[in-house]
């Protein structure tokens, strides 16, 4: 049910609703509203405090009792007092952000909270600063509710360097990782699938044995429970964090998300409520109803406008509340943050809001009925009037107390302001240092192993699963030192490696149980477990955004895309990959590794949608390191590199070749990000002129070595080099061989436009122009998608025959 939004005297409520109708001073039916106002409230017999009392009692299977005390404790003056700051700092401060976007000191993009201020209400009263929190582009308030520092948010929102994330995330990126505030998120609905990462680091921290530790300077860290506590203690945690009641003093954290009603139209929710499901997931989902997708009337785009419905389906379930009331929401959210805290896993929640502003300052309101609606709800619908009226009425809070929290909010939002003023901007080099959390040259060898390894191991590997784990990489090894391992089973080898070194190393993948189409993550469920290595729906972008998550919250997580072209689904989620390191200051790392088989073989027949260069497509994405590996070397040795970066690393192996390609690996060995100079020309060959400088990766490679001979015969040679990191690139060793052989041929394994190659090919003219003597040569797939059939895919796809006749045209004087 959807209860009275307040509990003002009738003449009162008449006021706002006129011919409403009541029941014991309860609004049961309101009357015709002005015929321009497109959005009624929600029925009152539905939101009243017993209306909302029935919702969980029927919904959740709360007991009445604890909702009795819910209601005491919120309607006590502490409370009251505590909803009213909070919701006045949120109107201060919101007003002062318009104010100062007027006179340009806040610039950008900008979204205005007022007249939903019961929301952060409902933070503030519910939520723990250990619960992990997630927002979209409105967030402003939502981060002050949780406690983030007013001077900061101001001071980012100014683009200063004293701003939560030093100026680099601007109004719409506010994180402040102390307080766990993970993010205001830009792209609509795409920090669902990151709090649902999040909530199951909480479930992975328990089954682990991991407690959170704060560090001076804002630092998080994981420990060893067990380290920490002695073994009386441990067993009576491990009780708590695991047993089937965690209220209490026991690992109760959630994490929340928070998302429009336009958002949650998007198809990532039910990808959300069913992981929620599946996993117990101990995740508050709060939809923000404020009837507009931006400025679209929702119910002009969407069927279902009852969103607390939508985990039905899944058994999840959800209220409804009227954010009228900020009394009631916070009731009704500590009600549902105490079910989620006992262990029953996902809850929805529905808070029916009008927004007072536009979708942003610069907004014409052009829409269909917004701004009727909005001089409407200015008059009739602010929280903020209502919970005055209605406390200093029934005697509970007095003029002066109301006087007295607008005289400290005002003070605090002005203390903002000039924070905001007084601080500088950040330097201009602090860009390029957020660029990478690792920096490039990085000797991962020399990484130490975290401390917690052993006894996490010790704790939650059984033996039986020990025994097969070593037999298996022990086969490998073996396969390894004699040459005869494959580049899948090298990739596998460094995955278990990895995850054994650091327990905090996590595995998602489709068809994981069964190894994926070429055995790169066999065996990593069944010894690591279904929450640390998790079997995924069939969608890339859900499952790279729940790795976000983990990663924001402690742990190393690994993706295996089967395909990398099976990754345009995650396009939004890879770009956010690479853009957060900068975008919060510095503040989270994302150490999430993304691997897969990819390329274009010539001949290899799977037609253009899985012959597509995602590589070629994600050069562009900034703070993202991407490296190809075409040997079984080079394949375990970056594996191990990419798994121990502190950022997002994309890691590309020739589809064709994943169990053909055999060889040798430098066994626990990390490989440098570095291009490998595979084949060095004769001295003869470069003192004659008849050397060139080839650069390629993935399919090239066999297709480059298969000519060599062939060349030679010819009087002709090459330095063959293997470009395995493609961003950042390695100019120095192209430089070196350049030096020696002055022309450049690059056989490339994407489209003539925008492809790898053609950013070589501008990088070496822009930097070693003086060192040619001929112009580069090209060998790119043409721009037409690629064929299925072998007649036509020739016409595309460039091979070891085109590489000849290059070398031949350099060679010759020929380009």
């Amino acid at each position: 049910m959807i209860g009275s939004a307040t509990r003002l005297p009738e003449d009162e409520i008449s006021a706002l609703f006129p011919g409403a109708t009541f029941i014991n001073g309860e609004i049961t039916k309101i009357g015709p509203l002005p015929s321009n106002i497109m959005r009624p409230p929600p029925d009152p017999s539905i939101t009243s405090w017993e209306g909302i009392k029935r919702q969980l009692m029927s919904n959740f299977g709360i007991d009445p009792q604890e909702l009795n005390n819910y209601n005491v404790e919120m309607e006590g003056r502490d409370s009251l007092l505590k909803i009213y700051k909070t919701m006045q700092l949120s109107r201060q401060f919101e007003n002062a952000c318009n104010q100062q976007y007027m006179q340009g000191k806040i610039r950008g993009f900008m979204h205005l909270d007022n007249g939903q201020e019961s929301i952060p209400a409902l933070l503030k009263t519910s939520l723990k600063k250990t619960d992990k929190k997630y927002s979209y582009y409105r967030e402003h308030c939502h981060a002050l509710a949780s406690d983030v520092d007013p001077g900061k948010i101001m001071a980012e929102l100014f683009m200063k360097d004293g701003g939560t994330c030093h100026g680099a995330g601007g109004s719409m990126h506010i994180y402040d990782k102390p307080n766990r505030f993970q993010g205001g998120w830009a792209l609509v609905a795409e920090q669902l699938p990151y709090a649902a990462g999040a909530a199951k680091s909480i479930l992975l921290d328990r089954e682990l044995g991991f407690v959170e530790k704060d560090l001076e300077g804002g630092e998080i860290i994981k420990l060893d429970a067990t380290k920490e506590f002695n073994d009386a203690e441990w067993k009576e945690f491990e009780t708590r964090i695991k047993g089937p009641s965690l209220k209490g003093n026991g690992d109760n954290r959630i994490a929340v998300v928070l998302v429009g009603d336009g958002g949650s139209q998007n198809g990532r929710l039910p990808e959300l409520l069913n992981t929620c499901k599946k996993l117990n997931l101990p995740l508050l989902v709060i939809i923000i109803d404020n009837g507009r997708a931006i400025n679209t009337f929702t119910k002009d785009v969407a069927t279902n406008t009852l969103m607390c419905t939508l985990g039905e389906h899944y058994g999840v379930p959800g209220v409804l509340v009227d954010g009228l009331d900020a009394v009631n929401v916070a009731k009704a959210g500590r009600a549902v943050t105490d079910y989620i805290r006992d262990g029953h896993g996902t809850a929805v929640m529905q808070i029916h809001t009008y927004r007072l502003m536009g979708h942003s300052p610069a907004d014409p309101e052009h829409e269909r009925g917004r701004k009727e609606e909005k001089k409407w709800a200015k008059a009739n619908y602010d929280p903020i009037k209502a919970f005055e009226t209605k406390y200093t009425m029934n005697g509970m809070l007095t003029q002066e107390d109301l006087q007295s929290v607008k005289k400290e909010v005002k003070s605090a939002v002005r203390d903002a302001v000039t924070f905001a003023d007084s601080s500088p901007p950040p330097p201009a080099h602090l860009a390029k240092e957020l660029e990478y959390p690792t920096p490039i040259g990085t000797d991962y060898n020399l990484i130490p192993p975290p401390p917690f390894a052993d006894s996490i191991n010790a704790r939650c590997i059984s033996s039986e699963q020990l025994d097969t784990i070593n037999a298996h990489i022990g086969e490998l090894r073996e396969k390894a030192e004699a040459g005869t391992i494959t580049i899948a089973e090298a990739v596998n080898l460094a995955i278990h490696e990895e995850m054994i070194r650091d327990p905090s190393t996590t595995m998602q993948a489709e068809d994981l149980q069964a190894g994926s189409s070429y055995g790169v993550p066999g065996l990593t469920q069944q010894t690591y477990g279904p929450l640390r290595a998790s079997d995924e729906i069939i969608d890339e972008g859900h499952f790279i955004g729940k790795c976000i998550g983990e990663a924001m919250n402690g742990y190393r997580p690994i993706v295996e895309l089967m395909n990398t072209n099976f990754g345009i689904y995650g396009m939004a989620e890879i770009a956010s990959c690479g853009n957060t390191y900068l975008q919060s200051g510095g503040q989270f790392k994302l150490p999430v590794t993304i691997l897969g088989a990819g390329g274009t073989a010539p001949d290899q027949a799977l037609g253009a949608e899985h012959s597509q260069p995602l590589h070629a497509y994600i050069m562009g994405v900034p703070g993202l390191k991407i490296a190809t590996a075409a040997t079984p070397a080079a394949a375990y040795g970056l594996t191990k590199s990419m798994i121990r970066d502190d950022g997002p690393c994309f890691l590309i192996f020739p589809v064709k070749l994943m169990k053909e390609v055999k060889g040798t690996v430098d066994l626990g060995k990390c490989a440098p990000l570095k291009a490998e100079l595979i084949h060095k020309a004769s001295s003869e060959s470069v003192a004659a002129g008849k050397a060139v400088t080839v650069l390629t990766y993935l399919h090239g490679v066999k297709e480059a070595k298969n000519i060599i001979d062939q060349l030679k015969e010819e009087g002709l040679d090459i330095d063959l080099i293997e470009l395995r990191s493609l961003k950042p690139l390695d100019m120095d060793t192209i430089r070196e061989s350049l030096e020696r052989t002055n022309k450049v041929a690059i056989l490339d394994e994407s489209t003539h436009s925008g492809g790898v190659g053609a950013t070589i090919s501008s990088r070496v003219c822009e930097e070693m122009f003086d060192l040619l003597d001929a112009p580069i040569v090209r060998l790119s797939m043409d721009d037409a998608p690629v064929p299925y059939a072998s007649s036509m895919e020739q016409a595309v796809v460039k091979r070891g025959v085109d590489l000849v006749k290059g070398v031949k045209a350099l060679c010759g004087g020929k380009v």
